[in-house]
């Protein structure tokens, strides 16, 4: 626990910074689990022997680095870990990715109806005005907790197969390929972008509306460079956080 620990004021390094360390450790041990309220700024201040400026400068890099977040009356508290999303860079199904960190993955559906759709995804798609598509809209999670809301748009022409399958269990891009091997999505070009949620999606996300989410649009094309999925997924800012690596 915390107060099996002390600050040793002997050494160079910092006294805000060791406090931040101790609070880490615990954390990482598992002493404190997600939701759970950590020793208010007025015990830590008993227990160490320092100031609040102290104090606070340890708790706000904390809730800065996504480690802890903050209540209004009521203290701070452990933040949930952030799923570590590397799809930016992968195509690989959402539950494969979940799963990799041993979290629970479920899908829940919330649309899968014929559509005439926005001009954006009708562009996408090289829709002509007419030319309906295939909307599904889906809600992501991990463990229980919402991570996205996925809107999805395929040409109905191509793809209206995919009406028959069940989005709570089955892969949207398993789907296109085992329907048709020249389905196959072999690239994606994404554009992503912070914004505010809305407010119904921010009920889905079960965060605030107007919360920072991070919004992905991407476009998926065949060997052929037919595109064939276009795709609007808000992602939780605080539950999120995307890998990227580049090459020299």
């Amino acid at each position: 626990m915390i107060t099996d620990y002390k600050l040793d004021k002997s050494v160079p390094i910092p006294l805000y910074y060791q406090l931040k360390t101790i609070i880490q450790t615990e954390i990482d041990k598992g002493s404190y689990q997600p939701d759970d309220i950590i020793p208010t700024e007025e015990e830590l201040i008993h227990i160490f022997g320092v100031s609040r400026t102290t104090v606070r400068q340890a708790i706000s890099e904390l809730v800065q680095e996504g480690q802890l977040y903050r209540i209004k009356s009521k203290g701070t508290f452990v933040a949930h870990k952030k799923i570590n999303q590397d799809f930016i860079i992968r195509l690989e199904p959402f539950n494969d990715q979940i799963r990799k960190q041993n979290k629970t993955p479920k899908t829940q559906v919330l649309a899968l109806d014929i559509v005439i759709p926005p001009i954006q995804a009708a562009q996408a798609l090289g829709l002509g005005p007419n030319d309906k598509a295939i909307f599904l809209s889906r809600q992501r999670f991990a463990d229980d907790c919402p991570l996205v809301v996925v809107q999805t748009y395929l040409p109905y022409s191509r793809c209206a197969f995919v009406m028959d399958h069940d989005f709570t269990a089955e892969s949207l891009y398993n789907i296109l390929e085992n329907e048709n091997p020249a389905y196959k999505i072999r690239y994606v070009k994404r554009v992503m972008e912070a914004a505010k949620v809305s407010s119904a999606n921010a009920k889905l996300l079960e965060i605030k509306t107007g919360d920072p989410v991070l919004f992905f649009t991407s476009t998926g094309y065949t060997q052929d460079d037919i595109p064939l999925e276009y795709s609007m997924a808000y992602y939780r800012a605080d539950c999120n956080k995307f890998e990227i690596t580049v090459m020299a």
